[in-house]
């Protein structure tokens, strides 16, 4: 599903000989020693609630039976700790329980649910900077970005807030006297949530605040090379139910791996699987909703591209096409992976963006300083690698980069490859590392089409002075994507507006806008207050 890279720990059973037993200790003593949370420069991880062996279920109490992983830093590929996933039969018992709580959530009236939700917003506020740490630490993004993400689940917490007070249908004019004609929204029940590891708070906090608010409880699968970061979320969430004397599973966990989220998609009692992840992955949970008729929200790749015209003001340009392409070590959905510029400028750009490529500063994620971590696997290291090769082989020219960087961690440098066909078949491929494709166009024709003849519809942005040509881009021959920007990167986000994209990037849209209506169902009521019974249309049956 997400890259992942885990380590599987054989249980020990508790009726084995008492000498193998002791070796089994001696040599676990040894492991732990080894973890990076028993160091005293990550002692930070305990303020999270975390320890060497962590249990990877919350139901409304903690447990964990299944396989142990261990978690890795991606800035030395050192472990970090070790969580205890789910077995079928505590994912079994989660659902359960968190439909039982769904019975008492629904009850409470949206403004007090409001309420929890703020005050989970609160608890982030005062954990913002530790578990920022933590997502740096774990994911590898940088710190400011770690933090960041962090703030974004507390943003949407806040819209949630304002949500809650505003919920409603409207009421509708009857052709009938004496009727009345209303649209009634109610919550789909169970919200199960499935997310990626580039975004393990964020994307996480804006299915759970908004759900939520709409009377959802929600049943959450973090990735399996993010487990950490879903455990110490999970204990800040759960202590503010626990304060307010309501069901822990109205926000269950279970982390596992491909078992847990094929059960999610299967499960009729899993009212809505949010999935964020690779469109190849979502394809297959999207069959396996539909085949049950269930509802879905996918929010899944990006390939996406910024134009530049021949009028654009470059100041702007190569700072934005510099931070969507490196932002993340490129493994955001949103990550710059075109870029396009008018024949008449692109020398001119490609030096410059080269030579701002050669300024950013490598290093620690947790470092303040540091600008470009690592990449979140060695497979994705590998992937990388296998990119490059492709690119020249169909006729590329690596300008930037193009190497795994001789230090520990899974670090590569961010790569700019020039002289590819707009159509080349790595250019339709979204590899989610700092890879930079740069095509080269000569008409506005020629360019949307570039843009929207990849599979995937996430962001797009084009630079220009243009006002013609800025609605042309926003019109219906213009872009085709979700997010359709003007002078500004395809990465970064507002939470106010709906995110999500179009075709292979799967149509769903969270946060923002009327997105809470995907959390809800739907009814056309008709209340007849009169003594008379009239038909619609006029229609009269004596």
């Amino acid at each position: 599903m997400q890259r992942c890279l885990t380590l599987t720990v054989a249980r020990h059973s508790r009726l084995v000989l008492r000498n193998k037993f002791a070796s089994a200790r001696h040599q676990q003593s040894a492991a732990m020693s080894g973890l990076l949370i028993n160091q005293p420069k990550y002692s930070w991880l305990k303020e999270l609630g975390l320890s060497e062996d962590n249990p990877g279920v919350y139901n409304g109490s903690w447990g964990g039976s299944g396989e142990v992983i261990t978690s890795y830093c991606p800035a030395n590929n050192e472990p970090i700790a070790r969580v205890t996933q789910a077995t079928m039969a505590e994912y079994e018992e989660t659902v359960q329980k968190t439909r039982e709580a769904w019975k008492i959530w629904a009850d409470i009236p949206a403004p007090k649910r409001g309420e929890i939700v703020r005050q989970i917003g609160d608890a982030l506020r005062k954990k913002i900077k530790v578990l920022g740490s933590l997502v740096a630490l774990e994911m590898g993004k940088i710190y400011v970005e770690g933090v960041g993400e962090v703030q974004e689940y507390v943003d949407v917490c806040d819209y949630a807030v304002g949500l809650s007070r505003m919920i409603g249908g409207p009421i509708l004019p009857s052709e009938r006297p004496g009727h009345a004609l209303i649209e009634q929204w109610n919550p789909v029940g169970l919200v199960g949530i499935i997310t990626a590891f580039n975004f393990p708070v964020a994307v996480y906090g804006w299915n759970n605040a908004i759900a939520l608010t709409c009377g959802n409880v929600c049943l959450w699968k973090g990735a399996p090379t993010t487990p950490l970061t879903s455990v110490a979320v999970s204990k800040i969430v759960a202590e503010v139910l626990e304060q307010n004397n309501l069901p822990g599973a109205i926000c269950s966990m279970t982390c596992g791996g491909a078992d847990i989220g094929t059960a999610m998609s299967k499960d009729e009692r899993v009212d809505l699987v949010s999935f964020t992840g690779s469109t190849h992955v979502g394809k297959m949970v999207a069959m396996m909703v539909q085949e049950r008729f269930g509802r879905k929200l996918l929010e899944l790749g990006g390939n996406n591209a910024i134009i530049v015209f021949e009028d654009a003001d470059l100041n702007l340009v190569v700072p934005s096409a510099v931070f969507a392409s490196v932002g993340t070590a490129g493994q955001r959905c949103t990550t710059t992976r075109r870029l396009m510029l008018h024949e008449s400028l692109h020398d001119t750009v490609v030096e410059r963006i080269a030579k701002a490529y050669k300024q950013v500063r490598i290093g620690d994620p947790w470092d303040p300083n540091t600008m470009y971590g690592p990449l979140h696997t060695k497979q994705a290291v590998d992937q990388y690698l296998a990119a490059i090769e492709q690119a020249k082989q169909q006729g590329g020219t690596v300008v930037c980069g193009g190497k795994v960087m001789d230090r520990p961690g899974n670090y590569v440098e961010p790569t700019i490859i020039t002289g590819l066909a707009h159509d080349a078949p790595i250019v339709h491929t979204e590899t989610f590392v700092p890879i930079l494709y740069v095509l080269k166009f000569k008409t506005e024709e020629e360019a949307f089409a570039w843009n929207n003849e990849v599979q995937q519809g996430l962001s797009s942005s084009i630079f220009t002075k243009d006002m013609g040509r800025v609605f042309r881009w926003l019109g219906p021959k213009g872009s085709d994507c979700g997010i359709v920007n003007v002078n500004i990167p395809t990465s970064g986000a507002e939470i106010g507006g709906a995110f999500g994209g179009e075709k292979h990037t799967g149509g769903g849209r969270e946060s923002g806008s009327d997105s809470w209506k995907q959390y809800m169902r739907r009814s056309t009521c008709t209340i007849n207050y009169s003594k008379d019974l009239p038909l619609a249309q006029g229609i009269k049956f004596e």
